[in-house]
């Protein structure tokens, strides 16, 4: 917990400052928004958490994210597939871009940065070739699968009334537990933060470091494909040129102000989310709080330098701390 602390902290901090200026900000509309869609942004950077993780990086995630979900409205409403069909290929194209991403990597020995670069401009070629640049949504129907997105399973008590629980949320609290288990529990986990620690010695000592590679792009990428539908359903009118982008930067932000080391070999479920929330939280206060929207990106970013900065200084304090009791000792 002591990783998290500081971006847990952050997160407080921008709640507080913003319920302060704005008691808006607390409105049950509001917090079910912000949950809905730090549910989706969380969904996708559970996602390149694993990447990170291995030492690696995906910069195609917001085209895959984009070209998924224009698959699935393309599938739907124009070819007029099945529900089950048109969600069958849209997630073996997810498995097919992360197969071919791992494979790329481990076996012609190409650079991560590039290869997920050269797929961040294919994925999205391809999404607006589809559709030829055109807008396509659901309208009203397909209401059963936009439950996913934009339903409500459940509500809680809230100071004023009661909260909708998004979908999303649901979806999100299933997969970073199963993500959680794997990462933790398991020999596969252990596996995947040896290889981000030192793939040469993971190799010596016996891991198939080639195998763990490709099953971390195949998770960011299967993840992503999974976002890019409920991103998909949720706007309900989907532009093949604008679906997805940035996403990728609000994903590793994400994942790094959590505490993935960019380095591989560390990193937590819970601090993603956590970086997650603090990403859509700074997006909400921008909005809520009337700055301009022309000075987002710079706050968003200063925040996160901010963030990262406290983080490290709360590490290396209690690096310090530990090396004076082992001293003492």
């Amino acid at each position: 917990m002591k990783k998290i602390l500081g971006i847990f902290l952050l997160l407080v901090a921008v709640c507080v400052a913003t319920t302060a200026l704005n008691p808006k900000f607390l409105d049950a509309y509001n917090v079910q928004n912000t949950v809905r869609w730090t549910s989706l942004f969380g969904i996708i950077s559970i996602g390149v958490a694993f990447v990170i993780i291995s030492g690696g990086i995906d910069l195609s995630i917001g085209s895959t994210v984009g070209l998924t979900g224009t698959m699935l409205a393309w599938l739907l409403t124009v070819k007029h597939f099945s529900v089950p069909g048109a969600l069958l290929l849209v997630f073996l194209l997810s498995i097919v871009i992360g197969l071919s991403h791992g494979l790329l990597i481990t076996k012609l020995r190409l650079q991560p940065f590039v290869v997920t670069l050269c797929g961040l401009l294919i994925y999205r070629g391809v999404a607006r070739y589809l559709t030829n640049d055109e807008t396509l949504g659901f309208g009203g129907s397909y209401n059963a699968l936009r439950f996913l997105s934009v339903g409500h399973p459940f509500s809680i008590p809230f100071p004023g009334g009661s909260l909708l629980v998004p979908m999303p949320f649901a979806i999100m609290l299933a997969i970073a537990i199963g993500a959680a288990v794997l990462l933790n529990m398991t020999i596969y986990g252990r596996y995947l933060l040896a290889l981000g620690r030192n793939e040469q010695a993971a190799r010596f000592s016996g891991i198939n470091t080639n195998r763990i590679t490709i099953m971390a792009y195949l998770i960011c990428s299967l993840l992503a494909g999974l976002g890019g539908v409920l991103f998909a359903l949720d706007v309900n009118s989907i532009q093949p040129s604008g679906l997805g982008e940035f996403y990728e930067l609000y994903a590793i932000a994400a994942a790094v102000l959590g505490g993935c080391s960019l380095r591989g070999g560390e990193g937590t479920i819970v601090g993603v989310l956590i970086g997650a929330a603090v990403m859509r939280v700074l997006y909400n206060a921008i909005n809520i709080l009337g700055i301009p929207t022309q000075l987002e990106f710079a706050i968003i970013g200063l925040v996160i330098l901010g963030g990262v900065i406290a983080d490290e200084i709360i590490k290396r304090i209690v690096a310090q701390r530990r090396a004076r009791v082992g001293t003492d000792r």
